[in-house]
């Protein structure tokens, strides 16, 4: 049996076959992920029910499993039903779990249709499709390096 807090068959074999450079995205259940798969991604539907899985959980769950080079987050809209002022409350979260991952780097924020072409691009290894309802959800993870010394 696994020691690991990742033990998700799919996730881990995803994982195991990326490395330095490979990027992992977790989005919300709004994200349309079937439609945005890179070509060389598996996508891992979390989304049980509305709520479950939710993509905070499943962050601090890849957090203790990778190095997180860079963190890429969708800016939100400024106009529209979709609008938001400032940042969407879901973002503390995540900083809050990449900061206790060792995560010291702000996250860059990408446009809707550049966050969308990121998705899809070749190096994506893995996208985990949540139940998360909180709009803007979406992290897109690149997959740093192991340094000597590190444990691993």
């Amino acid at each position: 049996m696994l020691r690991s807090t990742l033990i998700h068959p799919e996730m881990l074999a995803s994982i195991g076959r990326a490395g330095h450079g490979s990027k992992i995205l977790v989005t919300d259940g709004n994200f349309p992920a079937s439609t945005t798969l890179g070509p060389n991604a598996r996508l891992v539907h979390l989304n049980l029910a509305p709520g479950l899985l939710g993509a905070t959980q499943v962050l601090e769950v890849l957090a203790s499993a990778i190095f997180i080079e860079k963190v890429e987050l969708m800016e939100p809209l400024r106009e529209g039903p979709l609008a938001m002022a400032g940042e969407p409350p879901i973002w503390g979260e995540f900083r809050e779990v990449l900061r206790a991952a060792g995560v010291s780097s702000d996250p860059e924020l990408l446009g809707r249709r550049d966050f969308y072409r990121a998705a899809g691009q070749p190096e994506v290894a893995l996208v985990v499709q949540t139940g998360e309802q909180r709009i803007y959800a979406n992290v897109l993870l690149t997959i740093g390096v192991v340094e000597k010394g590190s444990g691993i």
